[in-house]
C-alpha cells in the first residue's frame, strides 16, 4: 500500500548551539515548500551571521517518495564534510519539506574531515530534536464542475465523505475544489464521476 502521509516541522525550530574546540555551530531547521522559501531563509540566516565563515546547509521538497528533490551544500567546507551530514540527519529523522542550516564560527583550532563531519551531524541532529516533527497526509485535489441544478447531489457527496473543499465558485456554472487523503482518492473520484452530469479531474 502507498503511503499517504509524510513527517514535516510544525514550525521553525529556534536557535541551536553546538561546540566543538572552540568552533561554534548554531543550527536551524525549518518547514519549506520551495526552493524559493529556502533562498530567503538562507538570506534571513546569513544576515543574522553575518560575520561567520560558513553556513551549511540541506534541504529536501516532496511528498512522494519517488519524486524526492534534495540539495546539500558544504558552503567551503571540505567537500561532504557538511552538507551530507546534514542532509543525513533529515534522512534519518525521515522528515521531509524541511531546510537545516547551520552556521559554523572558526575558532581557530581545526577540527580535520571526521570532526567537521561529526559536528555538522550533531548539530543538525539538534535542531531536528528541538523541532515540533508532526505527520501529515498526503491530499489529492479534484476539480468538480456541474450545474447548478445539481449541487444537492455534489454536496450530499462532500459531506457524506467528510471532505475538506478548497475553493468553490457558485454561479450558474459551478466549480468546487476538494482535497482527500491519496489513499481514498480512487474512492472519490468514483463516486463523483458515477453522477450524471457531473464532470471531475485532478487539480
Amino acid at each position: 500500500m502507498e503511503k499517504d502521509t509524510y513527517k514535516t516541522l510544525a514550525a521553525a525550530s529556534g536557535e541551536t548551539l553546538f561546540k566543538e574546540k572552540n568552533s561554534k555551530f548554531f543550527g536551524y531547521a525549518f518547514p519549506v515548500t520551495s526552493e524559493e522559501e529556502v533562498k530567503l531563509l538562507l538570506e534571513e540566516v546569513k544576515k543574522q551571521h553575518h560575520s561567520a565563515r560558513h553556513w551549511c546547509y540541506a534541504f529536501q521538497l516532496g511528498t512522494d517518495e519517488k519524486k524526492l528533490y534534495y540539495r546539500a551544500n558544504d558552503d567551503g567546507e571540505p567537500s561532504n564534510s557538511a552538507g551530507m551530514p546534514i542532509y543525513g540527519q533529515i534522512q534519518s529523522f525521515e522528515v521531509t519539506n524541511v531546510l537545516i542550516v547551520v552556521v559554523r564560527y572558526f575558532g581557530g583550532v581545526k577540527l580535520g574531515v571526521g570532526g567537521l563531519i561529526s559536528a555538522y551531524r550533531t548539530s543538525a541532529q539538534m535542531a531536528l530534536e528541538a523541532s515540533d516533527i508532526i505527520e501529515k497526509t498526503i491530499d489529492v485535489h479534484y476539480v468538480i464542475k456541474f450545474g447548478y441544478h445539481n449541487m444537492n447531489k455534489v454536496m450530499r457527496v462532500i459531506k457524506e465523505k467528510n471532505l475538506d473543499i478548497v475553493s468553490q465558485k457558485m454561479e450558474m456554472d459551478c466549480e468546487i475544489v476538494i482535497g482527500t487523503r491519496k489513499k481514498n482518492a480512487s474512492m472519490i473520484f468514483e463516486a463523483f464521476n458515477s453522477i450524471y452530469e457531473i464532470a471531475i479531474k485532478e487539480v
